[in-house]
């Protein structure tokens, strides 16, 4: 037996004691604390529910911290470039930036109480704007491009988050956040139904694609652009799949997974926010709104089973793959930034 077999079979063995562990601990806060005691291998915060999880772990990797002291931590993004992850600090209206070379924390600018963030094919920055109700993008001279701020006439509610089509559209969720309150954008009436929309790369026509979610947050491609994702924050709770038409638009609305599972014996319901396809089709999402046990990253099959979980002490709001192998998953989560080598790769950059 190899070292690598030894190490996914320890993992294996220790999964579900681990997991009742930090149930019954409520709490994973102390290994993130200054001056805590470096985490044994392998990280009992790294769960794995189904056989199918287990190649995709690392045996003797730990779940890190790398920045705290947003107020709500989202969009993250990685930047191949630059060598940088960028997320959106949404309250504090700011994009913030950690550096591979030397794990540095700055702020780039302020952020118009953006949420989301990716990048196009050219390699520029699309935020989806909670304040201005807006899609913009940062054209590579500083300069800043309005891509979408309304449909059929009316402002949208609060664009969420978006991914780039290989022919250069942008498809986006709006389902208002940013402007129920005055916390992460500007409180004002929703003129919309919730819906999905797609931008056209060479007019910047707007079209909806979908209004079958209630509350539309993250979404993302299968790996082959066939499929696309959805995470629903309202009733039901769940991801929905749906089948790309001619890259430009839906099928029918079908369930591919519930935020639904048993924690410490009784059955829990969160949601599913920011989410992220790996090369082979498992999802990645980022979840929480439950507590220990629950809140980080669940990890779905492609046939919608939940394999996997990386448990944090804060409840998950988006991820992104990064790193020069597009092995390292960088989670927002509360306040928090964190990070941890996957055996699985991002489907596509970002």
């Amino acid at each position: 037996m190899n070292r690598r077999s030894l190490l996914t079979g320890a993992v294996a063995l220790t999964a579900s004691a681990a997991l009742a562990q930090q149930q019954e601990k409520g709490s994973a806060f102390d290994r993130y604390s200054p001056g805590a005691a470096p985490i044994r291998y392998p990280d009992p915060d790294i769960i794995a529910l189904d056989k199918r999880y287990e190649p995709l772990m690392i045996g003797n990797t730990p779940i890190q911290r790398l920045h705290t002291g947003s107020m709500w931590a989202e969009g993250v993004v990685w930047n191949s470039v630059g060598r940088y992850v960028l997320w959106s600090d949404i309250p504090n209206s700011l994009h913030r930036r950690w550096l591979w070379d030397d794990g540095h924390t700055s702020v780039i600018r302020d952020s118009n109480n953006s949420n989301g963030n990716t990048l196009d094919r050219e390699g520029r920055l699309i935020s989806f704007e909670h304040l201005t109700r807006r899609v913009a993008r940062y054209e590579h001279n500083g300069s800043i491009t309005v891509l979408a701020d309304k449909f059929n006439g009316k402002p949208f509610n609060a664009p969420n988050d978006g991914a780039v089509h290989p022919d250069g559209g942008i498809w986006f969720t709006d389902p208002g956040y940013g402007s129920m309150g005055y916390y992460e954008g500007m409180k004002g009436p929703l003129e919309l139904k919730e819906a999905v929309y797609r931008i056209d790369p060479n007019t910047l026509k707007v079209e909806k694609v979908t209004d079958a979610p209630t509350k539309p947050n993250g979404l993302c491609f299968s790996p082959d652009y066939k499929k696309l994702y959805i995470a629903d924050t309202g009733d039901p709770h769940c991801i929905w799949v749906f089948d790309v038409q001619n890259g430009t638009k839906l099928g029918k609305a079908k369930e591919f997974a519930k935020m639904t599972m048993e924690v410490n014996g009784k059955k829990v319901t969160g949601n599913a926010d920011g989410i992220r396809c790996d090369t082979e089709g498992n999802l990645w999402a980022s979840a929480g709104w439950v507590g220990a046990g629950f809140d980080g990253v669940h990890t779905f099959a492609p046939d919608g089973t939940r394999i996997g979980q990386i448990l944090l002490p804060e409840i998950g709001s988006n991820l992104c793959f990064g790193g020069s192998k597009r092995n390292r998953l960088f989670i927002t989560a509360g306040q928090s930034l964190y990070a941890v080598y996957v055996n699985a790769q991002g489907a596509h950059w970002c």
